[in-house]
């Protein structure tokens, strides 16, 4: 999941999906329910911008016991 990716995608599939409203081809709430579930979607990614959680630190060995 990269949210900006897909943002971007979004944002040319939109037009497309307006576009099909307008033909006929899907209803427009239709249309409008699956842009609103895109939407949602790409908003529940994990951000690009977030710093990833440390990883847990490796149990320390003594070099003189081991």
């Amino acid at each position: 999941g990269d949210q900006s990716g897909a943002a971007s995608a979004f944002q040319a599939a939109v037009p497309v999906i307006d576009r099909m409203a307008g033909k006929g081809i899907l209803h427009k709430n239709k249309a409008a329910r699956h842009k609103r579930r895109l939407a949602a979607r790409i908003r529940a990614l994990p951000s690009t911008t977030e710093t990833p959680a440390p990883e847990a630190a490796a149990p320390q060995t003594d070099p003189a016991t081991a």
